[in-house]
């Protein structure tokens, strides 16, 4: 009888354990984010603190226990907490769970020591066991059962396998941001070999797109752009660095190598030119020339740009949050975010000590240094004498032309002007480079800027790491960009892989296991599924850092494969499809809606690298900037190059990419928003770009297919399937309207067709499946991967 009580206490005890949130994992977040801010140990608003146990059990002037909180953030009105803001629902729910329990925390849960944090992110990462499922037979790689496992604790059961067509499509956008051709579908479709998929997947892999999809979004990180920034948003030689990265990421050169080439490509030893142009990584930040400007302070705004960008891209922080204070949650000192700043203090910048910005002769040369350049080191130097000489006669003229009043005929003007068109002569042109960091011979002194103030010294400080994650040692000659390299790719560095396999995750199911991409820190979301985030980045450093071996995991996954429909069930019990029981529809990026079309339309170019181009874009979106630049859209095929290589302006970024929602350009970006506009729709309808690949995707289905089967193949091309009954009748009645339309007013094809159409087609027909193609490239699906 004794034995049947024990036996049912402890039952009922790991049953209600198994019910009661995990301090760490769900509470402390949602404290954190919304209540340490005010009731901490410096500001006790109210008088009440939860940074102890203690403290927190003692209440403030509303009240002692725990029980108020709960109170405060069910309240409605004045006493509502947090004031701005109500919880959510299932927040709430998990701060009741908690109190009801005992409010069990530790008892010095939010008092920073300078002891390691107990926070999961900054825990070695570790392998763990793969767990056992019930529904084994569904998981076709480690990955699903990670899955299968939450699933099942929670009940639900994944979706069917997406139909073969979305499958492919899914796949090739995924993997190399173009949709597969009506043959490769086809071939797909008939392909009953046991491991078709996992063919499949490797072939998508294999693509020579596949380099340039996933480059793309590195590049969102770097915060790459071909122009300056600032007023005069001058353009910069910076493409050969996406070039780089593009093929770096071809070749699946290991990711450890891949962020120590940037980081401090240039100290290696015997640095190939490959190497010093990787570095163009944190050449990518933003520079202000206008005359007047303080370059000190904009050289400074720079590295306090990479050291940020550092912190957001490869450890996944908020580091930037200690420029001016220690971070307010996480283990980063001021001091701290000083020697982070030491590591990036000693580059070699356009500062005080090189000529200023010459708009006459725009000496960018003198600005955008150092550089790799590609010509004989002879005319290297004598384009850097002349330059100089002309900058420096030029100012002397200025400074002359201030000083005195000039006449037409004025001698000292006269002779300078001779000497300015003689050296003019002698300036060789056209020379080609790429933007690169370069170390000073001698480190320069860092000090902690008080208040984030460059003008306002404080302490001297030494290049380090943060102690929290492992101070490097000291010795005689100071560290630097190599050493820093070496710490962040370390094996024993708890957040490079993690935060690197959260990312690629990200992009398949359009959310991370960290929501939070950019902040693994204690303000963060904790992961959707703990153990699967560590597995992965075990296994992409067990396997020699292959972002490719990870990429193959995902894709050869049921929870890939599944249906992206949406299901009553899971409206209700995981509304934000967080255990992913079903695949998730995205939006195509900015460039890939430009890319499906220009494939559709079988005008894409399928060109790799090289300079960027100009694409047609509305007459005046260059009109927005101080000083207008020249668009002169380009031609042959420079005209239908990928979207990726289209010229990014920083000040006026072409507006179909912006549209649709891609990066400034200014800052690192870690994730891109999804926005559904009605610009968008009428973008793809107006804009003389889509209107143009309307016409060829019309004059495509015109040559390659019947007229009774041209919707079906317009439907291949465009959506990988056939149309369904309802689409097949509403177009059929569109096309008859428009060749009633057409056949009544035949100038209106004119509207509709460009002058250069071709004589060999019926321009009516032409005209009226024109109109077809509009719709069916408009259509929400076209842009979506399902």
């Amino acid at each position: 009888m004794l034995a049947t009580i024990m036996f049912l206490w402890l039952a009922f005890s790991v049953l209600l354990a198994a019910q009661q949130p995990v301090f760490d994992r769900e509470v402390r977040p949602i404290l954190e984010r919304n209540c340490l801010g005010c009731h901490n140990q410096k500001l006790k608003m109210s008088n009440f603190s939860i940074a102890t146990r203690t403290e927190l059990l003692k209440g403030g002037k509303r009240g002692g226990s725990p029980a108020r909180i709960l109170e405060a953030i069910r309240q409605e009105g004045n006493l509502r907490m947090p004031p701005s803001y109500k919880l959510k629902q299932e927040e709430i729910a998990i701060v009741e769970k908690w109190i009801t329990a005992g409010a069990s925390m530790p008892e010095s849960a939010f008092v920073k020591t300078d002891a390691k944090p107990n926070h999961w992110a900054f825990a070695p990462v570790k392998r763990p066991l793969v767990p056992e499922v019930r529904n084994a037979p569904w998981a076709r790689t480690p990955v699903d059962r990670f899955i299968l496992a939450r699933l099942e604790k929670a009940r639900m059961t994944p979706s069917p396998e997406a139909p073969k067509g979305t499958l492919l499509r899914r796949l090739f956008l995924d993997a190399a941001g173009l949709p597969p051709s009506p043959d490769e579908l086809q071939a797909f479709l008939n392909d009953t070999r046991p491991d078709a998929w996992q063919q499949w997947v490797a072939r998508a892999l294999d693509s020579p797109h596949y380099g340039e999809r996933w480059a793309r979004r590195w590049l969102d990180q770097a915060r790459y752009a071909d122009s300056d920034g600032g007023s005069r948003d001058e353009p910069r030689q910076i493409w050969r660095y996406r070039d780089w990265v593009i093929r770096a990421t071809q070749n699946d050169m290991p990711f450890d190598r891949f962020v120590l080439e940037q980081l401090a490509g240039d100290l290696l030893p015997n640095a190939t030119n490959d190497q010093l142009i990787a570095t163009g990584f944190h050449r990518n930040s933003p520079i202000q020339i206008e005359a007047g400007t303080d370059r000190e302070q904009y050289r400074t705004e720079a590295v306090v740009d990479r050291v940020d960008t550092t912190g957001t891209v490869f450890l996944g922080l908020s580091v930037g949050c200690a420029r001016c204070h220690d971070h307010k949650y996480d283990p980063i000192s001021n001091r701290e975010y000083y020697q982070l700043y030491a590591f990036f203090n000693s580059t070699d910048d356009w500062s005080e000590d090189r000529p200023r910005y010459n708009a006459r002769f725009n000496n960018l040369v003198h600005v955008h240094g150092p550089l790799v350049e590609f010509a004989a080191p002879d005319v290297i130097e004598r384009r850097n004498d002349v330059l100089l000489k002309l900058v420096t006669l030029d100012e002397k003229l200025t400074d002359y032309k201030r000083e005195n009043k000039v006449k037409a005929d004025d001698p000292f003007v006269k002779e300078t002007e001779a000497e300015i068109a003689r050296l003019q002569t002698l300036l060789p042109k056209g020379l080609e480079g790429s933007m690169i960091q370069r170390e000073l011979p001698r480190p320069r002194e860092t000090h902690i800027m008080l208040s984030g103030d460059y003008l306002h010294k404080g302490d001297r400080v030494y290049p380090n790491t943060p102690s929290f994650l492992g101070a490097l040692p000291a010795r005689e000659t100071p560290l630097n960009r190599l050493d820093f390299a070496r710490w962040l790719t370390a094996r024993d560095n708890p957040l490079l892989a993690r935060v690197a396999v959260n990312r690629i995750w990200q992009e398949y199911f359009g959310r991370g296991i960290v929501e939070t991409e950019n902040d693994f820190g204690t303000q963060g979301t904790p992961p959707t599924h703990p153990e699967l985030l560590d597995w992965l980045a075990a296994e992409l450093m067990d396997s020699g850092w292959s972002r490719k071996h990870i990429h193959r995991l995902i894709l050869n996954s049921a929870v890939y494969r599944q249906s992206s429909e949406a299901r009553d069930d899971l409206m209700e019990s995981d509304p934000r499809n967080l255990l992913l029981a079903r695949q998730t529809r995205l939006r195509l990026d900015s460039e890939i809606v430009r890319d499906v079309s220009l494939v559709a339309s079988g005008l894409l170019s399928p060109k790799v690298g090289g300079p960027s181009v100009f694409p047609p874009q509305p007459a005046a979106a260059m009109s927005a900037s101080q000083i207008k630049k020249v668009w002169k859209a380009s031609s042959g095929e420079d005209r239908y190059r990928r979207g990726m290589y289209t010229f990014f302006w920083r000040v006026t970024p072409h507006p179909a990419l912006i549209v649709f929602d891609a990066p400034n350009g200014m800052t690192a970006c870690t994730r891109r928003n999804r926005s559904n506009t009605p610009l968008q729709a009428l973008t793809l309808m107006n804009d003389t770009a889509f209107h143009e690949m309307a016409q060829a995707f019309a004059l495509r289905l015109l040559r390659e297919s019947t007229p009774g089967l041209r919707l079906d193949h317009a439907f291949r091309v465009a959506l990988a399937r056939q149309p369904h009954a309802k689409e097949r009748e509403r177009l059929q009645t569109l096309l008859a309207t428009e060749r009633d339309d057409l056949a009544t007013h035949p100038e209106e094809a004119g509207k509709l067709l460009a002058s250069t159409a071709p004589k060999d087609v019926d321009r009516l027909e032409l005209a009226a499946w024109t109109t077809m193609a509009r719709v069916i490239l408009n259509m929400d699906e076209f842009i979506t991967r399902e």
